[in-house]
């Protein structure tokens, strides 16, 4: 069976579009990370961000990217890192583009496949393309803390990647200091407050200090949740609700984002 065809028969069970869309994306997600594994990619990066949160703990949203902390420079190479996968998605006849750059300590893959929809049948349009973007974090924060798992979605092989409490840090930490409101982070910060997890406190401070120079900020357990109440406060819900409708497996979760309902969790800790 032909990966188009495997494709088609994974993704025949959904009705509307949005679903069929997210599905083969992430359907071609986990084939990315299936030739990282067998490429041997894992020796040098982990697998972290909201689609490790939900191919390995079931996060129920959707995502859009692959992200990674480069964890051993030694053999890293991110040319050879997209000549491998082109060439092995080109085995599997997906046709993809591969662009790579570098934004400061960002290292970018764009991966586009040509003519996916068109053959799907999910577009009209021959030029319409599949997106996902790459991205691999060359300076990571010290103080995280990777193990082992497997992905049993599609194929199964196993991946490294950070522990729940180092993903967590990294998560709080995009959520009260990224540039700008991204919906997605908040919806697993909401996740993440419903778990009996703590995060990991070193990382997470590492991270501020790296990234956050107005002032200097400590978190430990004794001022965690006042410091999740304060910055709470500040967010705009309304464009969080915005950014993160098209991403949810259900519609009726839009409800939940809603400042007292993040509060009353936090209180709960």
């Amino acid at each position: 069976m032909s990966m188009l065809e495997v494709l088609e028969k994974e993704l025949k069970n959904f009705k509307i579009y949005e679903e069929k869309f997210n599905h083969l994306r992430e359907l071609l997600q986990i084939l990315i990370l299936k030739i990282f594994q067998q490429a041997g990619f894992f020796k040098n990066l982990a697998f972290v961000g909201g689609t490790a949160l939900r191919l390995l703990f079931d996060l129920r949203r959707f995502s859009e990217d692959l992200d990674f902390s480069l964890i051993r420079k030694k053999g890293y190479n991110l040319k050879n890192i997209a000549n491998v996968l082109r060439k092995r998605l080109n085995e599997y006849n997906l046709s993809p583009e591969i662009k790579t750059k570098k934004e400061k300590v960002i290292s970018i893959l764009e991966v586009k496949f040509k003519k996916l929809l068109f053959d799907l049948k999910l577009s009209n349009l021959p030029e319409q393309k599949v997106f996902i973007k790459i991205e691999i974090d060359t300076n990571p924060p010290s103080g995280y803390n990777t193990e082992v798992s497997l992905i049993n979605k599609l194929f199964v092989f196993d991946v490294v990647h950070f522990d729940l409490p180092s993903l967590y840090a990294t998560k709080i930490h995009a959520c009260f200091f990224r540039k700008y409101v991204k919906g997605r982070d908040f919806y697993d910060l909401m996740w993440y407050l419903t778990k009996k997890v703590t995060p990991n406190y070193r990382l997470l401070n590492n991270a501020i200090a790296q990234t956050y120079k107005k002032e200097n900020i400590f978190i430990n357990s004794e001022n965690f949740k006042e410091f999740l109440k304060s910055r709470l406060l500040k967010i705009d819900f309304a464009k969080v609700k915005k950014d993160v409708e098209r991403f949810l497996e259900n519609k009726e979760e839009l409800e939940l984002f809603r400042k007292e309902i993040f509060l009353n969790l936090v209180e709960k800790l």
